[in-house]
């Protein structure tokens, strides 16, 4: 298996799936699009990038106890705060409060 820096704490493995197929960089607008055409095959609507997985790990990562230190090194982020941009904890709480709305 190919070894990829996954963070700059440790290397990780990945299934060859992941394998570099060229010896070119992926580009941001290729890597946009990717994502774009694999979320239209499984009825994805929403616009979503590479940002949405971040923001979804992060968000998981401390929603199931994590720490936000270990969060932005993990991410990379020179700042907590930009790691805390990824956070989504609160936006669950918002769609619970809303959803508590009853209409006649």
């Amino acid at each position: 298996m190919p070894q990829l820096l996954h963070s700059p704490l440790q290397p990780v493995s990945l299934p060859a799936i992941f394998a570099q197929l060229s010896n070119r960089p992926m580009t941001q607008a290729d890597a946009y699009r990717m994502i774009r055409r694999r979320s239209v095959e499984v009825s994805i609507l929403t616009k979503i990038g590479d940002h949405s997985f971040r923001a979804t790990g992060i968000t998981e990562y401390l929603r199931n106890g994590g720490k936000l230190e270990i969060a932005q090194q993990t991410a990379a982020h020179e700042s907590a705060r930009t790691t805390g941009f990824y956070d989504r904890r609160n936006d669950q709480v918002s769609l619970d409060e809303i959803e508590r709305i009853d209409l006649i």
